[in-house]
């Protein structure tokens, strides 16, 4: 039934969009969009069931809480993150099929998802400045555990309390706008296109009414053994 929703690999890699996050104008409660670019080997997109992660993606966030939400293949897809206890949940509606799913993800399980990420540390701003989004950005140069180099693009003119990327990048001190992340294998590029403020409703994290409760295992053999 579920083997053309290849869910797994994917709400693994977006689970921790929304994070920890501090810079200058506050906004409390609102939605990022995020433009997304991936560099996909040929066993990567067959995992995913030949098809495409999404170009776009749209982070409400409220209370301390954000959610996803996204289409794939048949299949509707919100991911909640509780970014005050690092927990989450995974809530999956097939229409067609008329069945609804929910995966709820303990600290050790949003732990896991993003386990496979190095430490990064030694945040320098390099002074060259650029416009992302309409806020002034500046590129910082930065190193991960292997002793790697890399960089980014990060902005100090906002503050969105629990959203965004921080959680990567622990002291940076300053909002990331433009980074590349390799996570599970899956190199992406992820850019803020906006950062609209306004009211998004509640966010709950908890199990709607008539969603069944499974595993991420579970739904891996619902998949044919899919990630």
């Amino acid at each position: 039934m579920l083997k053309s929703i290849k869910t797994g690999v994917l709400a693994l890699i977006l689970v921790s969009t929304g994070v920890i996050v501090h810079a200058q104008k506050k906004i409390s409660e609102g939605t990022l969009t995020y433009g997304l670019e991936y560099k996909l080997t040929a066993e990567q997109k067959s995992a995913m069931g030949g098809q495409e992660p999404p170009a776009e993606l749209k982070v409400k966030f409220n209370n301390g809480l954000t959610k996803i939400e996204m289409e794939q293949g048949p299949a509707l897809i919100g991911i909640i993150s509780d970014n005050i206890e690092r927990t989450g949940l995974l809530l999956i509606d097939v229409p067609i099929a008329q069945k609804q799913f929910a995966v709820k993800q303990s600290k050790e399980d949003v732990t896991k998802a993003m386990g496979d990420l190095p430490k990064y540390s030694d945040f320098k701003a390099s002074g060259e400045k650029q416009t992302v989004a309409g806020y002034n950005a500046e590129k910082y140069t930065f190193k991960d555990d292997k002793g790697a180099s890399h960089e980014l693009w990060a902005t100090k003119d906002i503050e969105l309390p629990n959203v965004g990327s921080q959680n990567y990048f622990p002291g940076l001190g300053a909002f990331p706008v433009k980074y590349t992340l390799v996570q599970r294998g899956i190199e992406t590029t992820t850019t803020l296109k906006s950062v609209a403020e306004g009211k998004v409703g509640a966010i709950s994290k908890e199990v709607p009414s008539g969603y069944e409760v499974v595993t991420m295992e579970d739904l891996a053999k619902m998949q044919g053994g899919g990630e």
